[in-house]
């Protein structure tokens, strides 16, 4: 069995870490001949230390220096910007890409590992947000092939049969930490309590998307593109033990489910080794100790406005989802530094929809044009409420 070359994108954050743990655990499948994240360049280092990749890359320029100077006894090309994000993704030595670098910064590096024919580990959902159309092109013209790793995706990517078979998709959401919550009992939430997930450890970023449901809202997106179902055949159900991971339900009345522990190792290491599978330091699951799996209707759109916020973009097409995914990364960072309510995420959002024209998106120019004229106007609307 040949060993697997992986580029790691977004190697700092949740999924990068475990990415890293599947492989040094399994030293004779995989291993990691390029690293890059965007400013941790400490953290960078120590990764660089234990994989001694081919190269290793960095968004933030200062950060990328920081790493040249610690790294210089190993001889590492530590590359910096865009491009060398593009560079290590796309390097040629690797067999494979993951995609784990959160938001729109994650678009462009998949893209360039797309077209040097790179098979895509995906976990940045925002790829297919933003250009969902445009990118499922690029995957069909340079024929590779592309593996979703986030959990419900992954899920449903196990049980997949064709889609001509299909009723519906299901993807389970645990709710978050505000599950059961009304509108009334947000008022006052503060970025620490928001990003208290209760089952799954996550970056700061989606762990707001999980509060807000938005999360979950993109992963409808994300479905969509994936497995080509329209809106209406794509629902979602809240699953508060988070064992359950997604659900197929066919035409027979058949419903196929994923089921692990909520451990983002196990759809990791499934997208790392398909078709075959590779052993985890996952815990098997103890079913009579979970006693019981329940689930619940996803909650009411007036206390939880994102999710039926995406569904809606995801009706619009066009750029109308890269509107929205701008101007919720706008808001949400504003909301962990810069003081902005709780509540007035989706405010951000709608308002932003409402204020640019949502045309088709023709060409990925057109998604980077549309990405960075909503985070002017997002960013506008929210010095105007704070």
């Amino acid at each position: 069995m040949s060993v697997k070359t992986l580029s790691v994108l977004g190697c700092t954050g949740s999924i990068g870490v475990n990415t890293l743990d599947v492989a040094l655990s399994n030293p004779d499948r995989f291993r990691i001949v390029a690293l890059a994240a965007g400013s941790n360049w400490r953290r960078v280092v120590e990764q660089a230390r234990q994989c001694r990749p081919e190269v290793v890359a960095l968004f933030d320029e200062e950060a990328a220096d920081q790493a040249r100077a610690a790294l210089a006894d190993l001889k590492i090309p530590v590359l910096s910007g865009v491009e060398g994000v593009s560079e290590a993704a796309a390097l040629e030595s690797a067999r494979m890409t993951v995609s784990a670098i959160v938001g729109a910064a994650g678009l462009a590096p998949t893209i360039a590992a797309i077209r040097a024919r790179k098979d895509i580990a995906l976990a940045n959902k925002e790829c297919l947000v933003m250009a969902g159309a445009l990118f499922m092109e690029e995957i069909a013209r340079y024929q590779v092939r592309l593996i979703p790793v986030d959990s419900e995706h992954s899920a449903i990517f196990q049980v997949f049969q064709q889609t001509r078979w299909m009723r519906r998709l299901v993807l389970t959401a645990s709710g978050g930490p505000f599950r059961g919550k009304r509108r009334g009992e947000l008022v006052n939430v503060t970025p620490e309590q928001a990003l208290a997930h209760p089952n799954w450890s996550m970056g700061r970023k989606i762990s707001i998307d999980s509060a807000t449901m938005m999360n979950k809202g993109l992963e409808v997106i994300e479905a969509h593109w994936l497995f080509g179902l329209p809106p209406e055949q794509i629902d979602v159900v809240v699953h508060p033990q988070s064992i359950v991971h997604s659900m197929v339900e066919y035409m027979d009345g058949s419903v196929l489910a994923q089921m692990g522990a909520p451990d983002m190792r196990t759809p990791i290491a499934v997208a790392m080794a398909w078709p075959e599978r590779t052993q985890t330091n996952v815990p098997s699951l103890d079913l009579p100790q979970l006693a019981k799996l329940t689930f619940e209707a996803r909650p009411d759109p007036a206390d939880f406005p994102c999710l039926e916020l995406a569904y809606d973009a995801l009706r619009r097409g066009g750029l109308a989802p890269a509107v929205l995914n701008a101007a919720n990364e706008v808001a949400v960072a504003a909301f962990l530094d810069a003081g902005l309510p709780f509540l007035t995420i989706p405010k951000v959002i709608d308002r932003t929809l409402d204020s640019l024209p949502l045309g088709a998106a023709a060409q990925l120019e057109d998604v980077f044009a549309a990405d960075h004229q909503a985070r002017k106007v997002a960013q506008r609307i929210v010095e105007e409420i704070c």
